[in-house]
């Protein structure tokens, strides 16, 4: 008599706890090292090209990890590459494509501060996940800017698809 009392018990409890939503989360985050690898790479393939340009890193919360300018970018070429790579963080595609996408309020959104939607920003995925983005400004368009980007994300390509 009494198993039979204690097993809608145990069965409540049972289907109760994954309910629960969990007070620790576990994200993937981008190393310094590969951070500072793409803004490299990026950047010799906007030389290679014969384009003097600022290459920004930012991780999935949007922050700069890795920064670099050639020596004749404009100092607020950064920060047009960092706000372009912001818009890639916070569609979760390209900085171009999201203005594509949404170019009945693109202006609207280049209102958010640190965004701007132009072409030359690109998500960094790592196991499907969205663990940053780079940026690029200064070659003469931002298909220019958005191929240096590619190249740089391809160069490390294969640390991307083997992280756990």
């Amino acid at each position: 008599m009494r198993m039979k009392r204690l097993l809608p018990l145990l069965f409540g409890i049972g289907l109760s706890l994954p309910v629960q939503s969990a007070d620790v989360l576990n994200v993937k985050l981008m190393t310094l090292d590969l951070a500072r690898d793409i803004a490299n790479h990026t950047l010799e393939a906007c030389r290679k090209q014969g384009y003097q340009t600022a290459v920004v890193v930012v991780d999935r919360s949007a922050v700069p990890q890795a920064v670099l300018r050639d020596a004749y970018v404009a100092g607020f070429a950064i920060e047009i590459a960092e706000r372009k790579a912001n818009a890639a963080i916070l569609s979760g595609i390209s900085s171009g494509e999201f203005r594509k996408n949404r170019a009945e309020i693109h202006a609207e959104l280049n209102e958010i501060p640190g965004v701007l939607l132009l072409q030359g920003g690109l998500p960094i995925r790592a196991g499907g996940s969205l663990i940053g983005a780079v940026g690029v400004s200064g070659a003469p368009g931002g298909e220019k800017d958005e191929a240096c980007a590619a190249a740089g994300i391809k160069a490390v390509q294969d640390r991307l698809d083997f992280a756990e």
